[in-house]
């Protein structure tokens, strides 16, 4: 992957440079200063991801990630920066990472493999036009007094209940206020839906199977408990499941 170092800072940015030559499985092809110069090279240079400083002169990072989001193909925006408040605007961006510094080896690579997942996904035959909001990597919701996210990689499963909507996810469950209509429209290709009341992560399911009563049920690999497809959705859901080569 071809990437644009951005960080008014050339410590901050020799240190990415170190760090990336060590992983070997990118090519830098320039660092820059600031928002303005970032998308004058990445305009000769088309780079595929963008390790992005916020805090800048001229143009800062978020602004940069809002005029990088209108480009066909985008690249992946990975933020690097010394301020945590910034996250949940910058997933908002569509960003695929956001790094807090000194930023560790380890996270760097973790982040370049999402961004390599978020590029497979943008290829020239892709339905997304300019403009069009893209998917979002992370779901925010309330907890006490904070604002928290959750990857949507690690997300099991959507349920609908009363005036809320159910996360279910790796670390357990968390309520939001969007609909299950609104999450289906959002990550079509995603998640699939299995009830009136029920989205299941693609990459999740095991098996499809019928107890003795003739009622349907999706297993998926990370829980035990199966969970109910409903009749009018059955069809469907067994048509992508052959697609899936999935029994």
């Amino acid at each position: 992957m071809k990437i644009l170092i951005v960080d008014d800072e050339p410590l901050a940015r020799a240190r990415l440079r170190a760090l990336v030559d060590e992983l070997g499985c990118c090519e830098i092809v320039a660092d820059v200063g600031n928002g303005n110069e970032a998308l004058s090279v990445a305009h000769a240079f088309q780079p595929e991801v963008i390790l992005l400083d916020i805090r800048m002169p001229g143009m800062d990072g978020m602004e940069a990630a809002q005029q990088f989001a209108l480009q066909h193909p985008a690249p992946a925006i990975i933020f690097t920066t010394a301020f945590s408040e910034h996250a949940v605007e910058a997933f908002e961006y569509h960003a695929v990472d956001y790094l807090l510094k000194p930023i560790r080896k380890e996270r760097l690579e973790q982040a370049l493999q999402r961004a390599y997942s978020y590029l497979q996904t943008q290829s020239p035959s892709s339905s997304i036009q300019i403009g069009t909001p893209k998917a979002r990597t992370h779901i925010s919701y309330h907890f006490r007094s904070e604002t928290r996210l959750i990857p949507v990689n690690e997300i099991y499963y959507f349920s609908a209940e009363q005036k809320y909507v159910v996360v279910h996810w790796a670390e357990g469950e968390a309520l939001i206020s969007e609909s299950l209509k609104e999450l289906e429209q959002e990550f079509a290709g995603q998640f699939l839906r299995i009830h009136r009341s029920t989205l299941v992560a693609m990459r999740q399911i095991r098996s499809l199977s019928k107890d003795k009563k003739g009622r349907s049920y999706i297993h998926l690999k990370a829980l035990e408990k199966p969970l109910e497809v409903s009749r009018r959705h059955l069809p469907e859901v067994k048509k992508l499941l052959k697609d899936m080569r999935i029994s």
